[in-house]
């Protein structure tokens, strides 16, 4: 992974169920970061559509990608460090995030586990039923994106750790890789 910005903003990225409002909640309350969780930029078109089991299309999730970019380019502009959640599933997605001071964090997993950790789940409006399209949604990020990939099979207090170390944010966020 090349050097991140002092001051940078973190894409908590994965399918549903992978622990990114979790962890991204940990990451922003350790570090003192402004969070924003990426499902609460959804227009409720979105919303309805997911929780009536519809995976959403391309076309339903530009204007939601834009929401967050803005979010995203508001703190990098103004050198502001952030945490916001989004699945980012595709490279495409991600091409509209992804700017100087910007590290994804891919969480990731196997199914059989994030499933588990959906059944669990209650009062959120993503079904498990939808996880398989999220999977084969999923392309994984790599070549020329700044990111890091993360196993979710500790907790999230220790995933949280693991990135604050991985990335040395530690001392505020500046980082030495």
């Amino acid at each position: 992974m090349a050097k991140t910005a002092q001051h940078p903003v973190l894409v908590i990225m994965g399918v549903s169920g992978s622990g990114k409002s979790t962890v991204a909640g940990l990451l922003a309350g350790r570090l003192s970061w402004d969070l924003a969780e990426g499902d609460d930029l959804h227009p409720p078109a979105n919303v309805a559509k997911m929780h009536a089991g519809q995976p959403l299309t391309d076309e339903d999730r530009w204007p939601w990608l834009e929401s967050i970019a803005g979010w995203i380019r508001a703190h990098t502009a103004a050198g502001t460090p952030g945490v916001v959640t989004c699945s980012a599933l595709k490279k495409r997605y991600r091409d509209v995030l992804r700017g100087d001071g910007v590290v994804f964090v891919f969480l990731d997993g196997a199914k059989d586990r994030i499933s588990d950790r959906l059944a669990s789940r209650h009062g959120h409006f993503m079904p498990p039923a939808l996880l398989e399209s999220q999977f084969e949604a999923l392309e994984a990020p790599g070549g020329d994106e700044t990111y890091i990939s993360l196993s979710v099979s500790a907790t999230p207090a220790e995933e949280a750790q693991e990135i604050i170390d991985r990335l040395g944010l530690g001392d505020g966020g500046a980082t030495s890789q």
